[in-house]
């Protein structure tokens, strides 16, 4: 057995001696570590601590691969997207909670549908937490369909235009049950529109009437004003469907095409065309219907031919895949989204017998490219069903 003998070293006969950079530490007088600068010591692990758990906005200095500790739950963070104001924190303490941003056209408890065929003020909701059927929560104040413009901020929904003599844009509460106000007016009648939705404003895209044609629209979700005209599609579209980025407005297909046009939702001004949807079969663009995630848009149905969902990458507009089918085929429909399932409400579809007006409630999954399938019915007045309407989502 080979024994380690330590013995004791002259430091004085020692070189670089010392606490600067690049010396080595000698012990003081008292065997002790002397004082040194911190801020010399490299290949140390970055972790930061606080009594909460990390945020959207938590930047880390360290970037990606930044170690956070809530000194509270004893819970452990590794930064996986060093995005500012946008990073993602994935737990690797208990594995689930991750911070990570999610699509402000998207909500995490209800899906609403207000308007509706013929002529209806109707206003429902369903849940996005248990699969059932909607329940009647209020009235807008006047009644709408042939697809009105819908959007949502974290506590109204909006139902703009619709029908063909109403230019009002509506708001309804999320926090409680009950009726819409009228809070603004579009430039003039619109229907058969599409809209997207930014943090700030929603926006409405083409469609028929005095305000439709190849006007982009938008109106304030802080204040109680009219919409502004901000810029124009390509082309002018009718019945054409919408998605959002984080950035951008999407307008995909409708009566006149098969374009994927974008706008900014930052700068005013005209859109790009940025690709084009299959065709298959011909004419099934019309009256799609959309939904969003943080990274994919989505559109679906669209004609009493199809039944396809269909999405695209944010990251490259001119590439569309076919995802799953609905379960039926179906048009003049409208639509939410969860963080998790895009939704479809309503509608005139192929039964396998007859096209009739439905009232089912159809969800299909982002995570998973899949089918559809029927989650709910929606609540009706008097026997009526509903499509054409708008859709809104909390």
């Amino acid at each position: 057995m080979t024994i380690l003998t330590l013995t004791k070293v002259d430091v004085g006969m020692m070189e670089d001696v010392g606490t600067s950079a690049n010396n080595i530490i000698q012990l003081d007088s008292n065997a002790k570590i002397p004082a040194v600068d911190g801020s010399l010591l490299t290949n140390m692990s970055n972790v930061v601590s606080a009594s909460s758990d990390p945020t959207l906005s938590t930047n880390p200095s360290g970037g990606v691969g930044t170690k956070y500790k809530n000194t509270t739950s004893g819970e452990m963070y590794i930064c996986t997207d060093a995005t500012a104001g946008e990073n993602v924190w994935t737990n690797v303490g208990a594995g689930s909670g991750d911070i990570a941003p999610v699509s402000h056209a998207a909500g995490d408890s209800y899906g609403y549908m207000s308007g509706g065929a013929p002529s209806k003020n109707y206003i429902s909701k369903y849940s996005f937490t248990t699969d059932g059927d909607s329940s009647d929560v209020g009235d807008l104040t006047v009644t709408r369909y042939s697809n009105p413009g819908g959007a949502s901020d974290t506590s109204y929904g909006y139902t703009a235009g619709g029908d063909h003599i109403t230019i009002v844009i509506d708001r309804f509460p999320f926090a409680t049950d009950t009726n819409a106000s009228d809070v603004g007016d579009l430039l003039s009648q619109t229907y058969n529109t599409g809209c997207s939705q930014s943090l700030t404003y929603g926006y409405t895209h083409g469609g028929s009437g005095g305000g439709g044609g190849d006007m982009i629209q938008k109106f304030a979700f802080a204040a109680t004003a009219n919409a502004t005209d901000v810029g124009n599609l390509t082309t002018s579209i009718q019945t054409s469907q919408g998605c959002s980025s984080a950035t951008h407005g999407y307008q995909c297909g409708g009566s006149a095409g098969v374009n994927i046009n974008k706008y900014s939702h930052s700068t005013d001004g005209n859109a790009t065309d940025v690709g084009d949807i299959p065709l298959s079969p011909v004419g099934w663009s019309r009256r799609a219907t959309g939904g969003s995630t943080t990274s994919h848009g989505y559109y679906a149905g669209g004609s009493t031919d199809s039944n396809q969902i269909h999405k695209f990458s944010f990251a490259s507009e001119s590439t569309q895949t076919d995802v799953g089918d609905l379960i039926n085929k179906v048009t003049a429909v409208s639509s939410t989204s969860s963080y998790t399932h895009g939704y479809l409400h309503g509608g005139y579809g192929g039964h396998p017998s007859t096209n009739v007006y439905t009232n089912e409630i159809q969800k299909y999954s982002y995570t998973t490219d899949a089918n559809a399938t029927d989650v709910g019915n929606l609540t009706a007045r008097s026997g009526a069903e509903y499509s054409e309407g708008a859709g809104q989502q909390y």
